[in-house]
C-alpha cells in the first residue's frame, strides 16, 4: 500500500464521532435548560413566592402596585415575630390572600388607646404607622382607635395594617390561626404605579404596557427589603 493510499484511507470511529458532536452539545443544552426551569419552579413553589399589592393597606410600608417576594420557608423551624410583615388567609373567606403586620403573638396582651397600640403595657413606637390625625373614634363606637387589653390566643395572631385608618385587619374580624400564615413577606423586586385616570396610559390596552413608560415604574422602589 503506497503512503498516498494511506492518507486517503479515513477512519470510520472518527467520522462518527465528529458527526455525533454537534447534537450532543444540543442535547446538553436543552438538558442544562430543563433542569434550570425545574429549578426555578421548585424555588418559586416552595421557597419563594410572589405577590401583587391590590390596595392601601399596607402604605408606609408598602404601595399599591408593589411586586413583592414571600419567603414560604420563614416559618418551618420558627414562629412569626411581632413586627413581621406577612401574607396569610383571610379568616372570613380562605381563598383571598390578605398582607398585614404582626402586632399580637401568642400570649401577648393587646390594647389601642387613641391610635396606640400597648403590648404588654408598654407604647409601640411603630415608626412604619400611617394615621391621619383626626380626633379618635371611641371604643364605643368602633374598634378602630380604642379597644379594651385582651390576650392573643394560643396558635392565634393578631394583624394589623401600617395604614392604620384605611386597613381592614384583626380589629374588625378577629385572630388569624398560624396555620394560615403563608409566608414572610420580604423583598419589594419591583413597583408599578398606577396612571392617571385621565392618562392615556390608563386605557386598555395601554394599560398593560405602563411598564415602558418611566414615569410609572418606581425605580427607588425596587431590591427594596421590607422592614
Amino acid at each position: 500500500m503506497s503512503k498516498n493510499d494511506m492518507n486517503d484511507t479515513k477512519n470510520p470511529a472518527t467520522e462518527t464521532d465528529k458527526s455525533t458532536e454537534p447534537q450532543a452539545k444540543k442535547d446538553t443544552f436543552f438538558d442544562s435548560l430543563v433542569v434550570a426551569v425545574v429549578i426555578a419552579m421548585v424555588i418559586k413553589g416552595l421557597l419563594l413566592q410572589t405577590y401583587q399589592i391590590p390596595s392601601e393597606s399596607m402604605v408606609g410600608t408598602l404601595l399599591k402596585g408593589d411586586f413583592i417576594l414571600l419567603n414560604r420557608l420563614a416559618y418551618i423551624f420558627s414562629a412569626p415575630e411581632r413586627g413581621d410583615v406577612v401574607v396569610f388567609e383571610y379568616p372570613l373567606d380562605p381563598s383571598k390572600d390578605f398582607i398585614k403586620r404582626v402586632i399580637g403573638t401568642p400570649g401577648d396582651k393587646i390594647e389601642l388607646k387613641d391610635k396606640t397600640i400597648y403590648v404588654n403595657g408598654v407604647a409601640q413606637p411603630e415608626p412604619y404607622k400611617q394615621v391621619n390625625g383626626i380626633v379618635s373614634m371611641p371604643g364605643e363606637l368602633s374598634a378602630k382607635d380604642n379597644f379594651p387589653q385582651f390576650t392573643v390566643p394560643q396558635g392565634k395572631y393578631f394583624m394589623m395594617g401600617d395604614n392604620r385608618d384605611n386597613s381592614y385587619d384583626s380589629r374588625f374580624w378577629g385572630f388569624v390561626d398560624e396555620s394560615s400564615i403563608k409566608g414572610h413577606a420580604v423583598l419589594i423586586y419591583w413597583s408599578l404605579k398606577d396612571p392617571e385616570y385621565s392618562s392615556v396610559w390608563s386605557k386598555f390596552p395601554l394599560s398593560m404596557f405602563r411598564f415602558m413608560n418611566p414615569a410609572y415604574d418606581r425605580f427607588d422602589r425596587f431590591f427594596k427589603p421590607i422592614k
